[in-house]
């Protein structure tokens, strides 16, 4: 919300109604002030213009309104925000997220797989605010998109870049989680562990889902499993990021639990099934709360000053009455 540090610059408002009232006892009929840029021959200005007079109101209207902006300007608009700036580690969350092409089924609600998947994932970001957090994609390979880290900006600009396709067709569930294991095993978080989103079976890598879901477990980490999708014909529209052909139809989900339930159970993890909106959002929100630590901060207030933008309207709306009384209305100011 904006504030005015300098409100008693508003006073200058209460030159408009006097303005007006001067003109109104025709104290400043016969005034005019000659600020062409071509010439200075042409009509004096005139409060009072027949057959002109919408384009003459809307052009004493910007005037007004130009006047009122550089008035706000000069009362120093500013916004207050408060950041808490946290003085312990929270837990480190890695995100390990199926980008495959069959994410693209949209049997979430109205939206696809993976576009469910990322507003989970900055649903639970949001709750667990002091948490460092991490993305690894996963299909036919797995990378590392964005280490553990406490900045948001960043882990949001590349969550929301992810899309199907990228790393090809299949599901490395094992390579995945081993990068998300390399990544956390070094972290001195109180609490670690991997959020694994996927809709299908391990068909890819050279690394066996049960082996790193076992060494998941020997490293401390908490493993959490969601499978996402459901069963039957579903619609699909998948654009190929390296051609950009465009596929649309229905895709026959054999969406099977069974495989991810064990691989949860191999790390002593959860599994929870997603096949709705609702489940989805439900589960992050439990994940969130085992994975919440107490935390010690303070509040950081920052300032943003805002006055370059309100002068910026000013000189648009001025610029504006300029043309429309010398350009339109053909008079010389």
């Amino acid at each position: 919300m904006i504030e005015f540090d300098n409100p008693s610059a508003f006073l200058l408002l209460l030159l408009i109604p006097i303005l007006y009232f001067l003109r109104y006892l025709k104290l400043l009929s016969r005034l005019s002030l000659p600020l062409t840029l071509s010439n200075w021959n042409g009509e004096n200005y005139k409060w009072k213009s027949r057959g002109r007079s919408l384009v003459s109101f809307i052009s004493r209207l910007c005037a007004v309104l130009s006047y009122v902006f550089m008035v706000m300007a000069l009362a120093s608009p500013v916004t207050h925000e408060q950041q808490k700036i946290y003085s312990t580690k929270g837990s480190a969350i890695v995100f390990v997220v199926d980008v495959s092409p069959s994410m693209s089924a949209r049997d979430i609600g109205d939206l696809s797989r993976i576009e469910s998947a990322k507003n989970a994932i900055r649903y639970l970001a949001e709750a667990n605010g002091g948490a460092e957090l991490g993305l690894v994609e996963m299909a036919e390979s797995a990378a590392i998109i964005v280490p553990p880290t406490m900045d948001r900006v960043h882990f949001y600009d590349r969550l929301n870049s992810i899309c199907a396709g990228e790393l090809g067709d299949g599901t490395a569930i094992g390579t995945g989680l081993s990068c998300a294991v390399y990544h956390l095993a070094s972290s001195t978080s109180p609490k670690k562990s991997i959020v694994l989103i996927t809709d299908g079976e391990n068909n890819a890598g050279t690394i066996h889902p049960h082996t790193a879901a076992r060494l998941t477990k020997e490293k401390g980490i908490s493993l959490y499993v969601l499978g996402i999708g459901t069963r039957g014909m579903v619609p699909i529209e998948y654009a190929d990021p390296k051609t950009g052909k465009v596929y649309s139809g229905y895709l026959e989900s054999n969406f099977d639990d069974t495989s991810l339930t064990q691989i949860a159970m191999e790390a002593n993890g959860k599994y929870y099934g997603a096949e709705s909106t609702q489940a989805l959002f439900q589960s992050m929100s439990t994940i969130g709360t085992d994975e919440n630590v107490i935390q010690s901060y303070h509040i950081k207030n920052k300032d943003s000053f805002k006055y370059e933008k309100f002068v910026a309207i000013a000189l648009m709306l001025f610029f504006l009455f300029w043309v429309l009384r010398r350009l339109v209305l053909m008079e010389v100011l």
